[in-house]
Parts: structure tokens; C-alpha cells; sequence
């Protein structure tokens, strides 16, 4: 294997790892998402209930 050849296979594989760590990143963030969604609902459903 050359230099070049050398050179391309870490680069392939330096891409693919930050390929994977954006999609991981992505969903980590669609899931913190949907549990802040989840709280604001609950803390909005305590406050009109608790004025009547």
C-alpha cells in the first residue's frame, strides 16, 4: 500500500466517523427535544389547573 493509498483509507474512515457522530448528535438532540415538549406540557397543564 502506497502513501496516498494510505493517506485516503484514514481519511475515509475520519469521515465516516464524523458522519456517525453527527447522526448520534441529531438524535440526541430530537430526543432532549421531545422530553423538554413533554415537560413544558406538564408544567403548562399544573398552571391551569391550579387557578380554578
Amino acid at each position: 500500500m502506497s502513501m496516498v493509498e494510505g493517506i485516503g483509507f484514514i481519511s475515509l474512515i475520519i469521515r465516516l466517523g464524523l458522519i456517525a457522530m453527527v447522526v448520534y448528535g441529531f438524535i440526541l438532540s430530537v430526543k432532549l427535544a421531545k422530553r423538554g415538549i413533554k415537560a413544558l406540557d406538564i408544567y403548562i397543564y399544573e398552571k391551569t389547573n391550579n387557578k380554578s
